[in-house]
C-alpha cells in the first residue's frame, strides 16, 4: 500500500488568549500569560486552588441556531477554530461534503457543566419534564466531532477520540495516518474542553494542582522550575487541517508543515504516575515511524505541565533520546493545561516556531528544578532553524503520544 505525504494547509484556535491562531502566536511571542484568578473555585469545599485560564468571551451568533442550540461551550469552541482552518486552508463547502474531508475531535468527558446542570434540575423532583430535546448532544462524549461535522456539512469519516491531555495529539496522530493510507483526502484534527471546577478539583485531590500563587495567578504555571507547584487547568480548542500534499499541490494551498511521523504507546506500570522509559519509548517509536533520526531534531515541545513528577520523568526521557543540546520548551506556563485541546494548540505554537526561526521559551521558569537540569531549556528570543520537531503528550491511564513535524520541502 503506498503511504502518501500528509501536510497541515489551516490551522484554528480558541485559547485564553481569545479567538484565532494569530492571537495566540502574538500573546506566545509576546510572552503574556493567560492564567486568572477565578474566585468560583472557592465555592468549591476543599477546594484549594483558585487559578485557571479561561477563554475570553466568545460570539457564537455566527453559527446558526439549529446547529448551536445543540453544543455546549466546548463545540462552539470546536466549530469556530474549525471554520477559522478551513478558511486559511482555502476549502468551502464543496470540499466539506465530498466525502473527502473528515474530523477527528475530541474531549475529556463532553460537557461537565451541562451534566451539572441537567442533574441539579433532575433530582430536585427526579422530573424529565424540563429536559430539553437537545441536551444528549452537549453531553455525549463525541458532542465536539459530532457538532462540528453537522454545522460545516462535513460527510467523511469522524472519530472522537478521548484520552485526557493526550486527546489533541492523538486526534492530529490519528488524522495523519487515514490520510497518509488514503483513506481520506483532509481531516479537521484537534480537541476540545471547556473549564469546570470539577476538572480543577480532580487535579487537586491528587495534589498536582497549582495552590501556591493564588495572589499572582500569572507567576503560575511554572513547567520545569524549581518553585513549581502543579497543573492549572484551561480551556479551548486548537484544529488543524490536515491534507495529502498531492490535494494541497494541486490546489496550490499554502503548506504550513509536514507531519511524518506518530505513535501512541500504553504505560502500564501505573496509572496515574508518570514513567519516563515509556516516555522514552514513545518518542523513539515517533522518530522511527518519521525516519528521522533524534540527531535531525531540532526542538522538543514537551507536554511539561509543571507537575514535579511528570517534569522529572519527560525531562529524564527528553534527555535519554536526545542528549541535552537540543532545546526543549513548554508553552503551558502561558496557556495553563487546555487539557484535550493542549496538544493542537500547542502543535500551532510549535508550527509557528517553525515558521519563524524563533523559538518560544518556558514561561515563569525562572530557576530550572536540578532534576530536570539535563535538558537544554530554550532561551527567550533564541533564534533557530527548525527542520523538524517533536511534539508530546502524556496523559493520565498511562496514554503518551508523540509527533514529529518536519518543514516543507518539495
Amino acid at each position: 500500500m503506498r503511504v502518501r505525504r500528509v501536510v497541515i494547509t489551516g490551522m484554528g484556535a480558541i485559547s485564553p488568549f481569545g479567538r484565532g491562531a494569530e492571537a495566540l502566536v502574538a500573546a506566545l511571542y509576546a510572552g503574556r500569560s493567560g492564567v486568572v484568578t477565578f474566585p468560583d473555585l472557592g465555592q468549591v469545599g476543599g477546594m484549594r486552588c483558585r487559578v485557571a485560564a479561561l477563554v475570553p468571551q466568545i460570539d457564537p451568533l455566527e453559527i446558526p441556531r439549529k446547529f448551536r442550540r445543540s453544543m455546549s461551550a466546548l463545540s462552539i469552541y470546536a466549530t469556530l477554530a474549525a471554520s477559522d482552518a478551513l478558511t486559511q486552508a482555502g476549502l468551502g463547502e464543496a470540499a466539506r461534503a465530498s466525502g473527502d474531508m473528515g474530523v477527528v475531535l475530541g474531549s475529556t468527558i463532553g460537557s461537565p457543566g451541562t451534566i451539572q446542570e441537567f442533574f441539579e434540575d433532575y433530582l430536585t423532583d427526579r422530573s424529565l419534564e424540563r429536559m430539553r430535546s437537545t441536551l444528549f448532544f452537549q453531553i455525549m462524549n463525541h458532542s465536539g466531532a459530532a457538532n462540528v461535522a453537522q454545522a460545516l456539512g462535513i460527510t467523511g469519516r469522524i472519530l472522537a477520540p478521548s484520552a485526557a491531555c493526550s486527546t489533541g495529539c492523538q486526534a492530529v496522530g490519528y488524522g495523519y495516518e487515514m490520510i497518509a493510507l488514503g483513506k481520506q483526502e483532509t481531516m479537521l484534527c484537534g480537541g476540545a474542553d471547556e473549564f469546570h471546577p470539577l476538572t480543577a478539583a480532580t487535579f487537586d485531590v491528587m495534589n498536582a494542582v497549582s495552590t501556591g500563587y493564588n495572589d499572582r495567578p500569572s507567576a503560575t504555571p511554572r513547567p520545569f522550575d524549581r518553585d513549581r507547584d502543579g497543573v492549572v487547568c484551561a480551556e479551548g480548542c486548537g484544529i488543524l487541517l490536515l491534507e495529502s500534499l498531492d490535494s494541497a499541490l494541486r490546489r496550490g494551498a499554502m503548506i504550513l508543515a509536514e507531519i511524518v511521523g506518530f505513535a501512541c504507546v500504553t504505560d502500564t506500570s501505573n496509572i496515574a504516575n508518570p514513567n519516563a522509559e515509556s516516555m522514552e519509548r514513545c518518542m523513539r517509536l515517533a522518530l522511527h515511524d518519521a525516519g528521522v533520526a533524534a540527531a535531525d531534531v531540532a526542538y522538543v515541545n514537551a507536554h511539561a505541565t509543571a507537575t514535579a513528577q511528570g517534569d522529572v520523568a519527560e525531562a529524564e526521557a527528553i534527555h535519554a533520546v536526545f542528549g541535552g543540546d537540543v532545546p526543549v520548551s513548554s508553552l503551558k506556563g502561558h496557556i495553563g493545561h487546555t487539557m484535550a485541546a493542549s496538544g493542537a494548540i500547542e502543535l500551532i505554537g510549535t508550527i509557528a516556531m517553525m515558521e519563524r526561526g524563533e523559538l518560544i521559551a518556558t514561561h515563569n521558569l525562572d530557576h530550572v528544578d536540578p532534576a530536570c537540569a539535563m535538558i537544554r531549556h530554550a532561551r527567550p528570543r533564541e533564534r533557530r532553524e527548525i527542520g523538524a520537531a517533536v511534539k508530546n503528550n502524556f496523559a493520565l491511564g498511562g496514554v503518551n503520544a508523540s509527533l514529529v513535524l518536519r518543514r516543507y520541502r518539495a
